[in-house]
């Protein structure tokens, strides 16, 4: 049985209470968002980015303060907007507990949720050697931050060494205004800046430092790690990085208007099949700014309008294929939204004047004049204690008209819990389950064939109804979200052509049993 709404917002405002208690939470009224502006590029895509809008605001002074309003949160997919201020360190990190939240120590962990904000504010916010990590998360914006020397070896260690890093199933990220910083490379201690891998898609990096790395940073971890893509980098400062900026395996990236400044040994390296779109940059004092290389797996190019300032180039290779001098396109590629690029000319004075934390969010016109940032879009105006009860799917739902294709198809999935099994979902017995091995976990119905589909219903067993929190459900061939809630219930969709199709658990209450996960074409 669903938790009646007011245990679960004692709940959520206890989780809350105790990080107070300790320093660094400070509770607020739902408001306008402290995020500016709107999310640019493909983090526009896939349903768009607008993190925690809408939800509750929350002010954080410590690592732990972060995850406690994560963990207060009435499921892992309600908004919450968090504003930090002060230093963000491996002494005030802790690792919190809840089911809308999977935490640990050392790490800011955005793992298994979506619809959240975190915005500096104040006097500014730095994560001191703690990294920024995104995990099977959606919908998340980063903003107006500094994160510095998170290091992979030495000590301390975080994140794997990146500033911030995404992986497994990340889906519409938007980091603005950010400035992430090392003080040298691997063999210091470092590894990326800003990290994309195993199947992290439609991400936006704009107006941004990366500085004195020796990586900054990749999407797609080996050449077989080609799932990745849809990234967007623009009025970005790259300054004094050996390589890396970025190297993109597969994929699409789309770069313009960024300023490269001392590219120590290359820049842009598509390879794997990746395509990049290269227009407007401005390249200063750097080698090898665009090409293939340190492989035989080549990737492509379509370079237009960009300026080269001081820019050398090595010699062709068999694992070496600068795109210099001539910085010739080798393919096309077709961007899906509208954007304007401002002239190269300009681009060191818009991103001087622009990228970074601290930089009160100024923005580029497309025109080479820098403007205040958008108002932000207002949230709810009447303030409420605390967070909402997600509006829960039926508890009964009524199957749509029509024959459940789910019968007869094939099913798999993530680790069972002993004793179930992936046919029960699609044996049309109420009776039978399936069930992830821990509180999270994912299931998916399979044709041989295309097939026709546009709404679902998800139906838990008995004694476990109201379970199920938040959930996304994902074509799983073009791996784009279809739609996302909170509760089982009846789902409906635009109507997609798919062979599988996808039911991701990101979190719950309990242990979740679904009896029937049923597909409808009507």
């Amino acid at each position: 049985m669903r938790q009646p709404v007011t245990r679960r917002l004692q709940a959520a405002l206890a989780t809350l209470a105790l990080a107070a208690a300790a320093g660094g939470i400070v509770l607020t009224a739902p408001e306008a968002s402290a995020a500016v502006g709107s999310a640019t590029g493909y983090a526009t895509q896939n349903g768009g980015t607008t993190g925690g809008a809408g939800g509750q605001t929350v002010r954080a002074t410590t690592g732990t303060a972060i995850h406690a309003a994560l963990c207060g949160r009435a499921a892992a997919g309600t908004p919450i907007v968090i504003e930090v201020e002060g230093t963000i360190n491996h002494g005030n990190t802790s690792k919190v507990s809840g089911s809308s939240c999977n935490t640990a120590d050392g790490v800011i962990e955005l793992k298994q949720i979506s619809n959240v904000t975190i915005v500096g504010v104040g006097g500014g916010a730095v994560f001191d050697q703690i990294g920024i990590h995104i995990r099977e998360s959606s919908n998340i914006i980063i903003q107006n931050v500094t994160v510095k020397n998170v290091k992979k070896s030495g000590s301390p260690t975080s994140n794997g060494g990146d500033a911030i890093g995404m992986e497994s199933g990340v889906r519409n990220v938007w980091v603005d205004h950010t400035t992430l910083e090392a003080s040298g490379g691997e063999s210091e201690g470092y590894d990326g800046l800003f990290d994309m891998k195993a199947d992290t898609r439609y991400v936006t990096l704009s107006y941004s430092i990366l500085r004195n790395s020796g990586r900054g940073g990749l999407v797609g971890s080996s050449e077989s790690d080609v799932s990745n893509g849809f990234v967007t980098y623009h009025h970005n400062l790259y300054e004094n990085i050996d390589s890396r900026a970025p190297l993109l395996r597969g994929g699409v990236g789309h770069m313009f208007n960024n300023h490269y400044v001392r590219i120590n040994s290359s820049g842009i390296n598509s390879r794997a099949g990746a395509r990049a779109k290269v227009e407007n940059n401005y390249f200063e004092d750097s080698k090898d700014v665009l090409g293939t290389f340190y492989t035989d797996a080549a990737g492509y190019w379509q370079a237009d309008g960009n300026t080269l300032d001081n820019v050398t180039w090595s010699s062709p290779g068999e694992d070496n294929n600068p795109a210099g001098p001539a910085m010739e396109s080798t393919t096309t590629v077709s961007i899906p939204y509208a954007y304007s690029a401002d002239a190269a000319g300009c681009v060191p004075d818009v991103v001087s004047r622009t990228a970074g934390a601290g930089k009160g969010l100024k923005v580029s016109d497309g025109n080479c004049t820098v403007q205040p940032p958008t108002e932000p879009t207002p949230g709810p105006t009447d303030p409420t204690p605390g967070p909402t009860d997600p509006t829960p799917g039926p508890t009964d739902p009524t199957p749509p008209g029509g024959t459940n294709l789910s019968i007869g198809a094939g099913s798999d999935g993530s680790s069972k819990a002993s004793g179930t099994s992936f046919g029960h979902l699609r044996d049309g017995d109420l009776t039978t389950y399936w069930s992830p091995a821990g509180s999270t976990g994912h299931a998916s119905i399979k044709w041989g064939s295309a097939t026709a589909v546009s709404s679902v219903v998800i139906r838990e067993a008995a004694g476990s109804a109201g379970t199920i929190g938040a959930w996304r459900l994902r074509d799983a061939d073009a791996g784009t979200v279809l739609a996302s809630g909170d509760g089982a219930g009846a789902i409906s969709f635009p109507r997609t052509t798919l062979r599988k199709i996808t039911f991701e658990i990101v979190g719950s209450t309990g242990s979740p049993r679904i009896a029937e996960f049923e597909t409808y074409a009507d």
